[in-house]
């Protein structure tokens, strides 16, 4: 009962001003150091191919444009899709590609886990949990999900195709074929889960905007 009572409280603080403002300037702050963290792809991919390289960060930045709207009172269907289902998607891959290079790794498991593995694995997770729980504010319909389908899927060819996909750990060199059927799997099962959270009417979705301005 004590665990129900703790999660309905933290439940209702998702559509306080304060823990929206929280949770901007993390994803913003995130997303810049998401970008910075990308820089030597960056720099060493053909400039027409740079939107399909940085996931995660694009991802966060995202929720942060969605985060940003929901305080002035608006909404964007298709950013809402496109957020919540890069956010699942990018932050499960992210923890599974760093636990598999650890796995693979020819140290035991644990030592070849740096604080900077602990670190990014705990803010992809992150971004995987506050996709799920705005999903109950999302409002988008079967365009915005096709939209986004059609560019996650154009991702994934681009960067197992043409090879721009994050770069992975060293011991990890020689599985890109079982990486690519991973992702595209991924890509899937992140858009059904989506469809399912928000295209059905349950009586925890919340229809409407944040209500952050009602609260005192």
């Amino acid at each position: 009962m004590r665990n129900r009572w703790w999660w309905e409280w933290f439940v209702r603080q998702l559509d306080r001003r304060r823990f929206l403002l929280i949770l901007l300037a993390v994803n913003f702050l995130g997303s810049i150091y998401g970008y910075y963290w990308y820089k030597n792809q960056l720099a060493a991919t053909p400039v027409y191919w740079l939107p399909f390289v940085p996931d995660s960060p694009t991802a966060s930045a995202a929720f942060t444009l969605v985060l940003l709207l929901y305080l002035i009172n608006r909404r964007s269907p298709f950013w809402e899709a496109f957020a919540g289902v890069t956010l699942f998607k990018y932050g499960i891959w992210a923890v599974a590609m760093i636990l598999a290079g650890a796995a693979l790794s020819e140290k035991p498991f644990l030592e070849s886990l740096v604080w900077t593995d602990w670190m990014l694995m705990a803010s992809h997770l992150g971004m995987a949990l506050e996709g799920v729980l705005y999903s109950r504010f999302f409002a988008f319909g079967r365009k915005e999900i096709l939209l986004v389908a059609g560019w996650i899927l154009l991702n994934d060819v681009l960067d197992y195709g043409v090879g721009i996909h994050p770069w992975l750990p060293l011991s990890m060199a020689g599985t890109e074929p079982a990486v690519a059927l991973f992702t595209l799997s991924l890509s899937l099962i992140s858009l059904l889960l989506f469809t399912w959270l928000v295209f059905p009417a349950r009586p925890e979705r919340k229809e409407e905007l944040p209500l952050w301005f009602k609260r005192t």
